[in-house]
């Protein structure tokens, strides 16, 4: 096994992880179980920007091709949604989880749909998701190196990469948006039911 491998694997299944247990959020319907998913998510997401960190620094500060520098070239195309995650998802995930935490005193207390919505926002799951998806190409690249990664192979794995993000991007924004339809009161449309209200 490719030593720089090592450090790859788990970084991979802490990001991963991380991001399946993000997509499970909207789903929780009492408070307390949504307090108990954003504090692992909050943990994993935390355990894995300080992995990611220390291994670019440690790329970064060792000359040569050591497997410092193989696994830090192996998070090229994670750094971007890394950076997402530190400067958005953390800070929504903490105040996801505080509003949570309100509404858990008591374990059957439902979570209101404008929570659910707040953790279905495609700022929560899908950078955690796509930085985890970032590091699978070196995960392969270091596991097969006698595979020949050639140009159409690289192009029909970025095309695909990109199709598989949209998708998941796609799938964010509408559970959002159907969340956040059920989180708005209705409102009455008929004059009579107005007047009704100001009675």
């Amino acid at each position: 096994m490719e030593s720089h491998l090592t450090v790859l694997l788990p970084l991979t299944a802490v990001w991963l992880t991380a991001g399946w247990f993000a997509d499970g959020l909207p789903r929780l319907d009492h408070a307390r179980a949504l307090h108990r998913r954003t504090g692992w998510v909050l943990a994993l997401t935390l355990t894995g920007l300080g992995l990611t960190a220390g291994v670019l620094v440690a790329g970064l500060s060792s000359a040569g091709a050591t497997p410092a520098d193989r696994a830090a070239a192996g998070l090229t195309l994670a750094a971007a949604p890394a950076l997402v995650v530190a400067a958005c998802t953390v800070r929504r995930v903490r105040r996801l989880r505080a509003g949570a935490a309100a509404l858990s005193s008591a374990s059957e207390t439902p979570a209101p749909h404008g929570l659910r919505a707040s953790a279905a926002h495609p700022l929560i799951g899908l950078p955690v998701q796509v930085t985890g998806l970032g590091i699978l190409p070196a995960v392969v690249a270091a596991s097969t190196p006698d595979l020949p990664f050639g140009a159409g192979v690289t192009g029909l794995a970025i095309t695909v990469g990109v199709l598989g993000v949209a998708a998941i991007g796609v799938r964010h924004a509408l559970r959002h948006s159907r969340l956040v339809e059920r989180a708005v009161p209705a409102h009455p449309t008929s004059p009579r039911a107005a007047g009704a209200l100001h009675v």
